[in-house]
This record gives C-alpha cells, structure tokens and sequence, in this order.
C-alpha cells in the first residue's frame, strides 16, 4: 500500500477521558463509486474536496495512464463524482516531459473551480511536483522539486493557501538534513523553504496538510522527536512554525498512553484548540502490539504553553484501530474520522468511520467489511451541511480497487 510509506515529554493525560464506544444504528454506508484500476483510477489514498452542488473531487495514485515511467499500476489520475455516483476523470497523470505521477494528498479548490495539488514523484527532477488543475481541463506545473538539500522531495501533504495566493505544504524528505521542509510557493512559482526538520528533537517526515493560524503553520511529523518509546527515528512531534522560520515542538510523542506517528495533521477550532490522530501508541494489547493509536487535543494555556489531553484511546476489539487521516468537526464539536483498520469475526475486515462526542464518546458509524462496501480508509473525510460524510477506500469496492463511499446520518 503506497500510503504505508507516510505512515510508516510527555504533558500527557492530566485526565484520561472515558474510551467507552457504542455503535450507531442508525448511519447508512452507500458506495458511490468502485475504482477498476484502470482508466478511471484506482487505489484512493486521499480525503475528497466537496463543492457547492455536491459534486466530490480527488485523486487516485493508481490508473489513468499506462505507459513508459508508470508502471505497471498507472501513474493516477485527478477525478470528479457526482451525487449520483458517476464518475468522471479530469487528468491522467504522465510521469513523462515534466509531468508528475502518483497524486496522493486531498486536493484543494478555488472559487473559480481550479484545483491545486501534488504528486509523490515525477516532474523534471522525479522528486513530485505542485499542480494546478484549471476547469478548463488543462493541468500546469507550478513547481517541480529537485529532491535535495534546498528545496525538498517527495510532498506528502496536501496544500494550503493564503489570502494572497501563496501555497504552503510539506515534503516527506529532502532539506537540509534529508529529514523532510516545511515550504512556500508564490503564484507566480517560486518556492522558499520555510523549515529543514532535523529528526531530532524537532521531527521528521511532517507529510500531512498544514493549518494557518495567526500567521504561523501548525502541523505534525510521523517520525522524529526527542520521545524514547519509540525505535528510531523517533516517535512524532506537534510543531509550529513562525513566519521567521522558527520552529518549536508543542507537543513530543512518547510512544505510551499519549500516542505515536501522528499521520493525520490537524483540524483547529474556533477557540485555537487543535485536534489530532496518532496511528500508534495508546492502548497495546494483541491486536496492536505496538498500540492501537489515540485521538488527541492540544489547548492553549496563558504563558503561551500547551496541554495534552488523550480524548479516545482506541482498543482494535471493535472500536477499530491505527487512524492514519485528518478529524473533521461539526458545528456541535463533534469530531469524525476514520481507522484504517478494525478487528472482527471476518478477516477481511478492515477500517471504521468514527465520531467522538465532546466528552470523549467514540460512536462507530460504519465497520468495513472488505467487500463491496470498501476496505482500507485512508483518506480525510469531507463533512456536509447534513451531517452527510464523504469519504474513500484504498481497497475493496466491486473491483478491489477502492471506492468513494458516503455514510449518511
């Protein structure tokens, strides 16, 4: 599975809030799309962009086009589904003359109907690309990375954008010490490095989506940090990053009750709290040996400092485990996610779509079963004005090749 490579101190728990879980009667799973892999993608990793109509965008890493430099799998492919599940491909993906392939972070759109995002590999220097996909159809490349010291490779993270245009995200690898940059991108294509993580104490690979807030980017990294549960390189950390490119650690994973490799990023309410996913650590039993993985809120404190506090510790006896992907809140303070997997009666189950209530009451929505109705979340839901959530499967479907599925309220 191509998003196991990006998923591959402790001021924690001062209270450790109930992990109870229940089970939702009343949620409905529809598979909208199932991917074969072909022309029309396959292997969705990434959450989905939701439009005023109700029309769903992403992209697959797999599919598309099937030449020279895709391999046997397609170098993916950028699509639109409608609410009526048809699907349609907007862009296919290359790898040839500049291009980029394999698209795996959630998109983002415009208010003219532009989307933006990036490719794991490809471009001039075969280290991933910045694109822009126009309305029109026609597909641009911003910014090709070189794969070194000075600018980063590999983007793993979606984008995010500012008022005036600028685009800021991540790479995986490259920088100053190989450890993964935090960048910006003008509209007119220049790129300038923001952050060079180091491992240690400060993080490494930080693939996922950034958060602005009060100029600053707040993100986190799956590796790295100064936390000793965990084998090297370290267990993540929570970081924020100045406009002057100063970084600091907010919060550094240990490995235990608190959590390890936060995959997901971040999601910020309106009183700054923010909220997090991390893929391991928490509660360790058989089914996860290495912990099941926890949901997490940081807090400000006056004396700018930050609290820690482990909402749901997740057990993989039903409740699911390992969740890999960006929360989603409503405007009751609920939050929504996914696992990417679940221990059941049937093998092939795999994956949950979740909600925690405010006091830390996690409510399965739905429990894959690794058929038709899909297998192996790994992407941010997408969040309707009618509680709908929208979300895709890297697996599983008619076809076995992933599915855009919608559980309704």
């Amino acid at each position: 599975m191509r998003r196991a490579h990006f998923v591959l101190a402790v001021a924690v728990l001062s209270t450790l809030l109930a992990t109870a879980t229940r089970w939702a009667g009343a949620q409905t799973e529809t598979v909208l799309y199932s991917f074969t892999g072909g022309t029309d993608g396959g292997s969705p990793d990434a959450g989905l962009v939701l439009d005023t109509v109700g029309n769903l965008y992403g992209t697959t890493p797999d599919g598309g086009f099937f030449k020279d430099g895709c391999g046997s799998n397609g170098c993916g492919t950028v699509f639109k589904v409608t609410p009526s599940g048809s699907e349609t491909v907007l862009y296919a993906f290359t790898g040839e003359n500049g291009n980029g392939k394999f698209p795996l972070p959630r998109l983002v759109q415009d208010a003219d109907g532009n989307l933006y995002g990036t490719t794991a590999g490809g471009g001039d220097f075969k280290s991933g690309t910045v694109f822009e996909l126009a309305a029109s159809g026609t597909e641009t490349v911003l910014y090709s990375f070189k794969g070194a010291k000075a600018d980063g490779a590999v983007p793993g993270g979606g984008l995010v954008r500012d008022t005036q245009g600028n685009f800021y995200g991540t790479t995986v690898g490259g920088g100053s010490h190989y450890k993964g940059t935090v960048f910006k991108l003008t509209p007119a294509g220049a790129e300038t490095v923001l952050y060079n993580f180091q491992g240690r104490p400060d993080g490494s690979a930080p693939g996922n989506t950034l958060v602005r807030a009060a100029g600053n980017l707040y993100g986190t990294a799956s590796d790295g940090g100064s936390g000793a549960g965990c084998a090297s390189p370290g267990c993540g950390v929570v970081f924020e990053i100045t406009p002057y490119g100063t970084d600091r650690a907010l919060h550094v994973f240990t490995g235990a009750a608190d959590g390890a490799r936060p995959a997901g990023g971040l999601v910020r309410d309106a009183l700054g709290n923010f909220y997090g996913t991390a893929a391991w650590g928490g509660t360790m039993n058989s089914s996860c040996p290495q912990g099941c993985g926890t949901v997490f809120e940081l807090s400000p404190n006056a004396g700018d400092t930050w609290s820690f506090t482990v909402l749901h510790s997740f057990t993989g006896e039903g409740d699911g485990y390992h969740p890999v992907a960006r929360l989603v809140g409503d405007a009751h303070s609920n939050l929504y996610g996914i696992t990417s997997g679940d221990t059941c009666s049937v093998r092939a189950c795999s994956g949950t779509v979740f909600e925690i209530a405010p006091d830390g009451t996690e409510t399965v929505l739905h429990n894959f079963t690794g058929g038709v109705d899909g297998q192996y979340p790994f992407g941010d839901l997408a969040l309707d004005k009618k509680g709908n959530l929208y979300g895709t499967t890297q697996r599983g479907g008619t076809f076995n090749n992933g599915t855009v599925f919608k559980v309704t309220p």
